[in-house]
């Protein structure tokens, strides 16, 4: 009998070519639609019914059953309610990271037991090696797209029974195969933004949330520049929608830190250079595979997804890691993740707690 694949299908092109590269290798394949949110967007629509609609026109197509499963209660408790206290903290995370780890590699994959699965595959850009017990994650061959950042909180033993079909492709040609097989998702618009908010209005859907209250933004000699409407929007390094206009030297203006507590916004014009920083640490990280035996090695880093990764030095310190750049970074964010490489390897990745020049 062949082998059962239970792919998480989304509704987009990268999921839906996956269950048929699979079907295509011989595979046993079954789609599952993950629902982790309860709400319209905007326009009153429930685009998670939007989605799973997709989902059957493509299992359909393909030939093959498809089931749904509702995650939206462990989705508040496990991802969204850590990614309102970090924004009340006036971090910036990435709740996509987490609903990774506490979703679509664990609950996720219990329930696809239930359905007889022997593996479990998903679009992700990325690629995995299994060697005996220790199962590596490796970079994508579409660099552009590699999503390796988005797994950096995977244990070896999540990784153990999963597949990344389009991980050796790259979109142009994943859209060009899906168009070939007549996938109605072929053409469909990838999606952007956080994933449980989607294409909706950040601003008012975060003000659902944290109470917001306007305030002043404040120059570096404590001049009053404008005003900011909820603190917590805003990120460091921010030049758009700062609503302050010309004046000074006429160059943009952008966001230097937040102070949360007396609710003030802090910018400046022109010099960027405070907000450049060399050395970042993570006081807990997250070893995908294996630890390196050395206190401190080589490696190249990811502070955002799709930035080119910068070379650095890791220096082991205890459950954490500091990272020296060679090169000073632009606007590193506490909250948000270094993800380090070795190499193909993506070794993993810690939350950011500090940043500072050395």
């Amino acid at each position: 009998m062949a082998q059962r694949v239970v792919v998480g299908m989304s509704g987009g092109v990268d999921s839906s070519l996956t269950a048929l590269l699979l079907k295509e290798q011989g595979y046993d394949v079954v789609g599952l639609f993950m629902r982790n949110w309860h709400e319209t967007g905007d326009d009153g629509h429930c685009t998670a019914d939007e989605d799973f609609y997709d989902v059957r026109k493509v299992c359909n197509t393909i030939g093959i059953p498809y089931y749904s499963v509702d995650f939206a209660d462990l989705y508040f408790e496990n991802v969204f309610k850590l990614f309102i206290d970090e924004y009340q903290k006036g971090r910036t995370p990435n709740p996509d990271v987490l609903c990774n780890r506490e979703i679509k590699f664990g609950p996720f994959v219990e329930y696809a037991k239930t359905l007889g699965a022997d593996w479990i595959a998903t679009g992700h850009y990325c690629n995995v090696r299994h060697d005996g017990d220790k199962h590596y994650l490796l970079k994508a061959k579409d660099q552009n797209k590699d999503q390796t950042y988005f797994l950096n909180q995977l244990s070896s033993k999540q990784l153990e029974k999963v597949l990344f079909p389009v991980g050796n492709l790259d979109k142009p040609e994943v859209r060009e195969l899906a168009k070939k097989y007549n996938l109605s998702t072929a053409e469909k618009k990838d999606s952007t933004g956080v994933c449980f908010i989607g294409e909706r209005n950040f601003r008012k859907f975060l003000s659902e949330y944290i109470p917001m209250k306007d305030g002043p933004i404040m120059d570096l000699n404590g001049n009053i520049v404008g005003k900011h409407h909820g603190v917590y929007y805003y990120t460091v390094g921010q030049r758009k929608g700062l609503g302050i206009g010309g004046g000074g030297t006429g160059e943009a203006w952008f966001v230097v830190s937040k102070d949360v507590k007396n609710n003030i916004l802090y910018v400046s014009q022109g010099d960027q250079s405070m907000i450049y920083h060399n050395c970042l640490e993570c006081d807990s990280f997250n070893y995908i595979t294996y630890k390196p035996e050395e206190t401190s090695f080589r490696c190249t880093v990811r502070i955002r997804h799709r930035q080119p990764e910068q070379n650095a030095t890791a220096f082991i310190q205890g459950d954490g890691l500091k990272l020296v750049f060679d090169e000073k970074q632009r606007a590193i964010a506490e909250g948000q993740y270094a993800v380090v490489y070795v190499g193909d390897i993506c070794l993993g990745g810690g939350v950011i707690e500090r940043k500072y020049n050395i």
